[in-house]
């Protein structure tokens, strides 16, 4: 049977990610960007080999972004579409793997929207979209939650009065569950060990960042909670703070719940810490020029992913190696040895050539002889979506 392609989506409230996945090819045959939909300014921007292109699509909505997309979709895969993939960031408790869509799952992710009214209404754009676009494709939707349905009820609860979780769902669900999924299942491969049988603390860094305990093949415990705001310090995500900061917030300086609410997600972590960026490459490069304030964000960011893996290893029996992934995780060797600085009763030391050499997609391991494990690992969410298509396809 000749290698099939799946078209992945991921929806923004203005922007579609897109790429198109051959199972048999490693890299992306086509892969692009609709961006500023809605507006005057929407433009479809797309990449096959070497070669980059865009077209101006003024106005456009999503439907009408997929249109111009879906010539260029059939062109390049040789009308040879077989199904289309949807990442959807909240499934709530309704779904603890990828599920095709339909009448019922649509209602489902609708029923979830007040848990992720950001993504999960956008999400649903593309899906309805490509659904009138596509009526004869089979399109699955692909959950960031559904990796840590497995969490058990210990790890997933929160200690506020039991009707909260039962009538509103108030729990902790967990974020990247795809990406923390693929790079752990990876990482088995890479070591020859089954992902059925192996444990994995994942360290997943980006603008976004989680971890995870991961334990032959389940998501066991997560950073990320009700929001994709609990946990690690992130770009420009606070991650934990005291929960009295709210009410000491609203009572002293005044300041509404929409104020405090967009100060914690967009004006702190890595770019509140430092007055500078949320980017940790020109972080880096202002600690090496003695910038206070690049320099104390990084800190507080190495320190606190520590304390997170160091919490996370109470959720596994044994430990197979530690995964850095992710744009952070993936590239930065001090962000890597500045964290196991802080484990040293974990026993985790670096080889400082081979962690120097694993940046810009070049994986492998970068341990010291004869101490734990510790891996980079490139994420590829596209292409587990894919993969989650191609298994309900099959």
């Amino acid at each position: 049977m000749p290698a099939r392609n799946i078209l992945v989506i991921n929806c923004g409230s203005s922007s579609i990610k897109f790429a198109l996945v051959n199972e048999a090819q490693e890299h992306f045959p086509l892969s692009g960007l609709a961006e500023r939909l809605g507006s005057p300014e929407a433009i479809l921007h797309w990449q096959q080999g070497d070669e980059r292109d865009s077209l101006v699509i003024a106005g456009a909505d999503h439907r009408l972004a997929l249109s111009h997309l879906l010539p260029i979709v059939q062109r390049v895969a040789a009308g040879e579409l077989h199904g289309i993939g949807h990442r959807v960031v909240h499934g709530g408790e309704y779904f603890s793997g990828a599920t095709r869509l339909d009448t019922i799952s649509l209602q489902a992710i609708r029923q979830v929207a007040p848990l992720a009214p950001l993504h999960n209404p956008a999400n649903l754009l593309g899906i309805e979209a490509a659904m009138k676009l596509f009526p004869g494709l089979m399109q699955v939707a692909v959950f960031d939650t559904a990796f840590h349905q497995s969490l058990p009820e210990h790890a997933y609860r929160y200690a506020v009065p039991a009707a909260l979780y039962r009538e509103h769902g108030v729990r902790r669900y967990g974020f990247h569950g795809t990406s923390h999924r693929y790079v752990s299942h990876k990482a088995a491969q890479m070591t020859g060990l089954p992902p059925e049988a192996s444990s994995w603390l994942v360290a997943h860094l980006g603008n976004g960042c989680s971890t995870c305990a991961v334990e032959n093949g389940h998501s066991r415990d997560t950073s990320m909670g009700l929001t994709p705001l609990e946990g690690l310090v992130m770009g420009t995500r606070s991650g934990d703070v005291d929960p009295n900061l709210h009410s000491h917030l609203a009572r002293t300086l005044g300041w509404s719940l929409e104020q405090i609410d967009a100060m914690l997600n967009k004006d702190s972590g890595l770019l509140g810490l430092s007055g500078l960026s949320n980017d940790m490459r020109t972080l880096e490069q202002a600690r090496e020029q003695g910038h206070a304030g690049a320099t104390l964000a990084i800190e507080v960011f190495c320190y606190r992913l520590a304390k997170s893996l160091a919490a996370m290893s109470c959720a596994l029996r044994r430990l197979d190696g530690l995964i850095f992934t992710g744009g952070i995780g993936e590239n930065s060797a001090l962000i890597r040895s500045k964290t196991l600085d802080h484990l040293g009763l974990l026993g985790f030391t670096l080889d400082p050539a081979a962690n120097a050499r694993c940046i810009r997609g070049v994986a492998g391991a970068i341990h010291a002889d004869g101490h734990p494990r510790v891996l980079v690992v490139p994420t590829n969410e596209e292409r587990q979506i894919a993969l989650d298509t191609l298994a309900l396809l099959d």
